[in-house]
């Protein structure tokens, strides 16, 4: 049996974990290349390569060290679920592994940026990074849903919570059809859709540094429990 400090430990080792992925993936994405990608200005883009050739090197090094934060955190939430839904807690695992293994395929891009001598080829692999970075959001979405799900399984978080992670993952998942199908104009579609992301994402690292987990939070349905032992341990 899971002893309440443990279960506690576990999932603000979560949430730790959680905040420095935010944190490594918010400073590459809307620091660094920010910094250096200027859409449609191949010149530009080409000089802010060559200007902060260092910091962008830095970026790729904040990416790889997210991606292998990431692939530890599906590990921490396997540990923190499985005897709530095996089942659950596997596709996460494994949906974790398909999105940190998507965000390094799309690093070659980054990385062919710095490579290449052409302006107008940079400028390319940077946009192709964007829009594989847009697309990855697919697999972000996936991996919130059996998330979300145990959360509401689980006697040790509140049923709230859960939903707030399942609507974010949903979002996530309409923003890269947003991204492709709607024209620019109506772009704020996209901003609106990042606001139950971004209130899941932070939410659910707030709640975990903060609280952790509360045993017994509330009583578990009797189908529930019938689903937890159907999964085995």
């Amino acid at each position: 049996m899971t002893t309440l400090s443990s279960v506690k430990g576990q999932a603000r080792f979560a949430g730790l974990l959680y905040a420095l992925m935010a944190a490594l993936g918010i400073w590459a994405e809307l620091y660094v290349r920010a910094k250096v990608h200027v859409p449609g200005d191949a010149a530009a883009t080409a000089a802010r390569l060559a200007a902060h050739e260092s910091l962008v090197r830095w970026g790729l090094a904040a990416d790889l060290a997210m991606s292998t934060v990431f692939v530890v955190l599906g590990l921490a939430f396997q540990r923190l679920f499985h005897s709530v839904s095996s089942r659950h807690a596997t596709a996460l695992l494994v949906l974790v592994a398909g999105g940190a293994t998507s965000m390094l395929v799309k690093l070659t891009f980054q990385a062919g940026a710095l490579a290449v001598d052409d302006a107008d080829l940079a400028l390319l692999m940077l946009d192709l990074h964007h829009d594989a970075y847009v697309i990855g959001g697919i697999l972000f979405g996936l991996w919130l849903l059996p998330l979300g799900r145990l959360l509401r399984l689980s006697a040790d978080f509140p049923s709230w919570l859960g939903m707030v992670v399942l609507v974010g993952g949903v979002a996530w998942l309409a923003d890269p059809v947003l991204a492709f199908v709607l024209p620019p104009s109506l772009g704020l579609l996209r901003d609106l859709i990042a606001v139950p992301t971004s209130v899941a994402e932070f939410g659910l690292i707030l709640y975990l540094l903060i609280k952790g987990a509360s045993p017994g939070t509330r009583p578990v349905e009797p189908a529930r429990v019938g689903a937890a032992h159907a999964d085995g341990p």
